[in-house]
């Protein structure tokens, strides 16, 4: 799902699941770790932008994925411990992360760009944390959110499901430049460039004193959100949004 070019010091990574609006089957962490790891490891990348293709960022995880987890709370605990873990690995990468994003940017697709460093955003991008609506709650959401959002804007996105609009979310903290439709890339291409001429040392020292201990609740998420998973709200979440009606909790 995820597809890598290097250009001038700069990776850009692109969501690249475009006919499914980049949403995230079970196999995108493991993906997303590996592929944190392989450009921690590339001397010629100095910055790394990730970016969606076609309409949106991304729509989040992939709800007709859920169906091949195993059930018990034992599978799903593993499941969770790989999504945290990519995130994690993301958010550790020892360079600078810019995401660059248009459209949707729901569930797991707002989570990612919650571990990464800069977010610019063009004005069609929506922010959401959805997943109260089929009875979870936003697992990197809960670990990371608040390192970019205040307790009350959190609280907003987690107990609503509503979505903030680019400058809401610049607001909340989630963002930091908004630019007119279609500008983003460019943008991330710019603030990239900066980046990229500064110490590469300076940098990822700065960004690692600055990530300390963002992890500390991962094991409590991972277990809650497992048990989540097994409850009867969830079951009945699932199925009212593949039936495109209103659930019944």
């Amino acid at each position: 799902m995820l597809t890598v070019e290097v250009r001038d010091a700069i990776a850009w990574v692109t969501l690249d699941r475009a006919e499914k609006l980049n949403a995230m089957p079970r196999s995108f962490y493991n993906e997303l770790r590996d592929t944190a790891a392989g450009l921690a490891a590339d001397d010629a990348v100095r910055v790394v932008i990730v970016h969606g293709a076609g309409k949106c960022f991304s729509v989040g995880g992939d709800i007709d994925d859920f169906g091949n987890i195993p059930g018990g709370v034992a599978a799903r605990r593993e499941y969770m411990r790989e999504a945290l873990n990519g995130f994690r690995a993301w958010d550790e990468l020892p360079k600078p992360v810019i995401a660059a994003v248009h459209g949707h940017a729901l569930g797991g697709g707002c989570e990612l760009t919650m571990v990464c460093d800069i977010v610019v955003a063009d004005e069609t991008a929506r922010f959401g944390t959805p997943e109260a609506g089929v009875g979870l709650v936003p697992g990197p959401g809960m670990v990371r959110g608040l390192a970019h959002v205040n307790l009350h804007w959190m609280k907003y996105m987690v107990l609503t499901g509503l979505p903030l609009s680019a400058e809401e979310a610049r607001l909340a903290g989630l963002v930091n430049v908004v630019t007119p439709a279609g500008e983003h890339l460019a943008e991330a291409g710019r603030l990239a460039g900066i980046v990229a001429s500064r110490s590469p040392l300076a940098t990822s020292v700065g960004k690692g004193i600055l990530g300390k201990g963002a992890w500390e609740t991962q094991s409590q998420v991972a277990e809650s959100i497992a048990l989540l998973q097994v409850g009867e709200d969830f079951a009945e979440g699932i199925a009212a949004f593949k039936e495109r009606r209103a659930p019944e909790f």
